[in-house]
């Protein structure tokens, strides 16, 4: 399953070779491989590569939501081209309770492109994932630009709104049963067993 990211998270057409995102099983869970241009642009995170790094959104990032609709627990997957990772689990809407979470993930870049390959375990997913959105960040100050693969329609803008990629409402549905077989059971996650409300 291919998906691009063609929209500004407003719903404006982007202005460069769109983001795609791969979704592919692999024995354990779920690979997710981003191709994306390399905009350096703020520059690389202090923190080591392979690691987690805390408000990984302030730099350079790609990141992808997997959402259980009925209750609104989510996972949110931040990937950096520099080689950082940021693993939220959320449970309402930005309501995170447990992040940082370790991560296979591998990065290769040129001087204007990027590719990484993260490996997510089932145990990472909360219990009924049926909702997807993903989204793209990149630029320093007034030069900041946000995209969306499932943007706000521009007939639902306000007035003065702000990117948010937390409109849960704006997610659009996601079956794993494609990637997976028909047959296919989500596995129980014991790290979504022990959340309490």
């Amino acid at each position: 399953m291919e998906l691009r990211i063609e929209h500004t998270w407003d719903g404006l057409p982007v202005s460069h070779d769109p983001v795609t995102i791969a979704l592919k099983s692999y024995e354990a869970g779920l690979l997710v491989q981003v191709s994306a241009p390399f905009f350096n642009d703020p520059p690389a995170p202090l923190g080591a590569p392979g690691k987690p790094f805390r408000n990984l959104w302030d730099y350079e990032v790609v990141e992808a939501f997997f959402l259980s609709g009925g209750s609104e627990q989510y996972l949110e997957v931040e990937l950096c081209p520099h080689g950082q990772h940021l693993l939220l689990l959320l449970s309402g809407r930005r309501r995170v309770w447990k992040e940082e979470l370790p991560l296979e993930f591998d990065v290769t870049r040129t001087e204007s492109t990027w590719k990484g390959s993260a490996r997510l375990p089932w145990n990472y997913f909360p219990p009924g994932v049926n909702k997807f959105n993903a989204f793209a960040i990149h630029g320093s100050g007034e030069r900041r630009r946000y995209e969306a693969l499932y943007p706000v329609p521009r007939h639902k803008l306000q007035e003065g709104q702000k990117p948010d990629f937390h409109r849960l409402d704006f997610f659009q549905e996601l079956n794993l049963k494609q990637l997976m077989g028909e047959d296919w059971k989500q596995p129980e996650s014991d790290i979504w067993k022990t959340q309490t409300n």
